[in-house]
């Protein structure tokens, strides 16, 4: 397909969601303003050794109105794009907000990523402004901006840390928010503007820009799924994904949608999560397999009081059956869901289906979604035939920022080529069962295999190398590298973590599984049969 067909059938589509009244005239800065008003005592409770914090609905507006006037004041305005790096604390989520209320567009990052990958996002994105802490744990972000090329970013006007440090020409987050009287008016902002950009690895060794809009990210937000209101009862929810994933996104604009309280952690710990869910009797939360299977745990371990947790969504990962029928006997009604940051939720299970489709299913369609299951020559397959899935629907981003992605990502009719395969069976259930893309899923968080091989690739003692996923049972998968070593060297996981270390690249792309191998299996034409490795895995 050509760009330009690319773009006419997502105007289409577009002008049909309008039609159908999944699209509307409103902003996300019409509903945290609305949210604010309708749920002013609602409350975001930030768990966190640095920065505790806690506030209602209608604090944070306040708090993010004179934000706003602020980010203004540095002559930030709709369009401009404000990079965030921040754990789940209130500061981040203040950010958010003033930047949906001022037009400009939010680029969360998440908290973990190393220079390497910062430097490539603030480039591409052409990031005006950026926030971090000057420090979180054993983080010095400071150390970390002090290893960017700022000749590199010329976009780059501002950088705002929070805490008491900044480096030359920067701000405090004390000093932005003193910038003078705030005089933010609000500008006029169509709800088909892009208000988000979140990067993910794919396919390809760097960082994929994804691209929503207002209307995209509030089609997910008013959907939530398709669980009854009956389902999970009304209470507190517990928020652990990180802020620059696209779950951690979508949980704060939730919200203001729905007025529920939550609690959000900036980094997990299994004992506290338990604690967390016993004091504030949470009835519902979501996460990877290895954040339910350590909860589990430490609820057994300290005999904590799991019972009010009457829903838990766990996806992000490949989800092992017996993980949902343990949850089940701690009377845990835990179902699956699948998306992607480009398309976050395609389909989703409910408290209410039976034990057998929530732990062997991904669930049905959320609402407006539609997929195809299609063979190698995009054919349509029958029901119960595994193929590729095609998705599309209201809440599909609106492009990469580099288009040229594009055009091997849709097919005609705006069909979002989504790399996995699965099956949808006679009930209309869909279960992801191999993936195409060649990424490795750990923990939640997407890891492109050729970045992890190319960075392993510059090891003076690595002759070839594949890289795939290894099963895990908490964490889904991990990073397994195949190495066949330069004759003469070798190789260890100890040398291997020291080179990754010093490429700045967050450490959960470091391989923690190694294999020294002679050959590697190919296909007539040379390429590697990566299927071959994983099945040796499994």
């Amino acid at each position: 397909m050509q760009l330009e067909e690319i773009r006419a059938d997502r105007a289409a589509l577009r002008e049909r969601w309008y039609r159908e009244g999944v699209y509307t005239e409103r902003t996300l800065a019409d509903e945290m303003r609305a949210g604010a008003a309708r749920f002013p005592t609602a409350r975001m409770i930030f768990h966190s050794e640095e920065r505790p914090a806690a506030a209602t609905l209608g604090e944070m507006h306040e708090q993010s109105l004179a934000l706003a006037g602020a980010f203004e004041s540095l002559g930030l305005g709709p369009g401009d794009v404000v990079a965030i790096q921040v754990p789940n604390w209130l500061e981040g989520a203040l950010v958010f907000q003033a930047a949906m209320l001022l037009g400009v567009v939010t680029l969360p990052i998440v908290h973990i990523y190393g220079p390497a990958e910062v430097e490539f996002i603030l480039r591409q994105s052409g990031a005006r402004a950026f926030v971090c802490p000057d420090r979180w744990r054993r983080i010095d972000y400071l150390e970390r901006l002090a290893k960017l090329d700022r000749g590199a970013l010329p976009a780059l006007e501002h950088v705002i840390v929070i805490g008491e440090r900044a480096p030359a020409g920067g701000l405090t987050w004390r000093e932005l928010l003193t910038r003078g009287a705030p005089r933010f008016a609000a500008p006029e902002i169509s709800p088909d503007d892009v208000c988000m950009l979140v990067y993910t690895s794919g396919t390809t060794a760097e960082p994929k820009g994804v691209q929503h809009t207002h209307n995209t990210l509030l089609a997910e937000v008013r959907g939530g799924g398709r669980q009854p209101p009956s389902a999970v009862p009304p209470g507190a929810n517990l928020a652990a994904f990180p802020a620059g994933h696209i779950a951690g996104v979508l949980g704060l604009a939730r919200l203001y949608v729905r007025g529920s309280s939550t609690v959000l952690m900036d980094a997990w710990d299994a004992d506290q999560a338990a604690e967390l869910v016993e004091r504030h009797r949470i009835v519902s939360t979501s996460g990877t397999p290895f954040h339910l299977y350590s909860l589990l745990d430490a609820a057994e371990r300290a005999g904590r009081d799991l019972g009010s947790l009457g829903a838990y969504v766990v996806g992000g990962a490949s989800v092992p059956p017996p993980l949902v029928e343990r949850a089940e006997k701690a009377h845990i009604r835990t179902f699956r869901s699948y998306g992607s940051s480009e398309h976050p939720t395609i389909s989703a299970g409910s408290p209410l289906d039976p034990l057998a489709k929530r732990s062997t299913t991904d669930g049905r369609l959320t609402a407006h979604n539609e997929v195809r299951i299609v063979d190698d020559d995009g054919e349509d397959l029958p029901p119960g035939s595994a193929g590729e899935i095609l998705s599309r629907g209201p809440e599909l981003f609106v492009g990469y920022r580099d288009e040229r992605l594009d055009l091997d990502s849709f097919l005609p009719g705006g069909w979002f080529r989504t790399g996995d395969v699965g099956v949808r069976d006679g009930d209309g259930y869909l279960a992801i069962t191999d993936r195409k893309k060649d990424i490795i899923i750990r923990g939640g968080e997407n890891i492109s295999s050729k970045e992890v091989e190319d960075i392993l690739a510059r090891h003076r003692a690595v002759q070839e190398v594949a890289v795939v996923a290894s099963p895990d049972p908490r964490y889904g998968e991990r990073v397994c590298a195949f190495v066949v070593p330069r004759p003469g060297e070798t190789l260890d996981l100890a040398a291997v973590a020291k080179h990754f270390a010093a490429a700045g690249v967050a450490v959960q792309k470091t391989p923690e599984r190694l294999e020294l191998v002679s050959d590697l299996p190919r296909t007539g034409s040379g390429k590697v049969k990566k299927f071959e490795l994983r099945r040796r895995l499994r």
